[in-house]
């Protein structure tokens, strides 16, 4: 509980930061990037830079992708791009006697740059297939749509130093869904993601958010998710990370704080395809048991 309530205030703090700390040249944090609208590769720079840091990867790097992990990339596709993720994750749980498996799949994210690097706009579409088996009685099959998914990526700024590389992400579903499934209104949220290159092989980041939540009563409240990953390059084509995540729902009647620990590999093919695996396990007795899954990537 008491870190669900330090959680609950992170969204609220970066926006002081954003509002108080941007002043201009002269004061703050951070200042608005001096580049054109257009080419900016970041919406701010850090006090004190002399030149443009951070922004997406160039179309001869190895794309940035937002999966496998639970924590998005702190950067964003860059302007003009469109960047396809896909994947399956199968996911066990057995509790109170019913073993349930779930089939999630094709976890479809659009990632749209528009306007500007630093801007890319978000829609993501998933199926879910459920299968209840509870302890001497039938087994029962649920599947259907969940909602859509809408929000978009803002580039704030680069790494400069100790200084890290962050991006806000508003976000929400619409009540699209199958019934059983969908949350029955829009429920938004806000995802805070920053990250740090310590070296040419280690990097780190997390992401802070809060969203708003249907529970199983049709009762509103609001869940606060936390994650933090450490990537590995093994390899020039070949990554590796490990990975903490935590859900804290707050004000619900039903729902339960889960902790995961997951890790995976991915691998580029070419800069512009990304193929991945990955594998988890609850570490508390709400969270599910485990789960493995695998996806691609691709930029345009």
């Amino acid at each position: 509980m008491k870190a669900a309530s330090l959680t609950r205030f992170i969204p609220f703090v970066l926006l002081f930061v954003a509002v108080g700390s941007v002043r201009g040249e002269s004061g703050g944090l951070f200042a608005p990037n001096p580049s054109s609208f257009r080419g900016q590769p970041t919406l701010f720079t850090w006090s004190g830079s002399e030149e443009n840091e951070g922004g997406p990867p160039s179309r001869d790097e190895p794309l940035a992708s937002d999966r496998p992990d639970f924590t998005e990339a702190s950067t964003t596709v860059g302007r003009g791009v469109i960047q396809l993720e896909t994947g399956y994750t199968f996911i066990r749980d057995k509790s109170g006697g019913t073993a349930t498996d779930t089939h999630s799949f094709p976890e479809t994210l659009f990632r749209v740059g528009m306007f500007a690097d630093w801007f890319e706009f978000r829609f993501a579409y998933n199926h879910g297939v459920q299968k209840l088996a509870p302890v001497g009685l039938p087994v029962s099959t649920a599947s259907g749509g969940e909602d859509i998914y809408l929000g978009a990526k803002i580039g704030l700024t680069g790494q400069r130093g100790i200084l890290p590389e962050m991006a806000i992400m508003p976000q929400m579903t619409v009540p699209t869904g199958h019934n059983g499934v969908t949350g029955s209104e829009a429920l938004p949220g806000i995802n805070w993601l920053y990250g740090w290159d310590i070296n040419d092989w280690l990097s780190t980041g997390g992401s802070s958010q809060v969203n708003k939540g249907t529970d199983d009563d049709g009762t509103n409240y609001y869940e606060y998710a936390q994650s933090w990953t450490v990537c590995f390059a093994l390899t020039e084509r070949v990554g590796m990370y490990t990975e903490f995540f935590a859900l804290m729902p707050s004000g619900a009647s039903a729902a339960k704080p889960e902790y995961y620990f997951d890790g995976g590999f991915t691998f580029s093919v070419t800069n512009d395809l990304q193929l991945d695996v990955r594998s988890g396990s609850g570490i508390n007795g709400a969270a599910d048991d485990y789960f493995i899954g695998s996806g691609a990537v691709i930029r345009f």
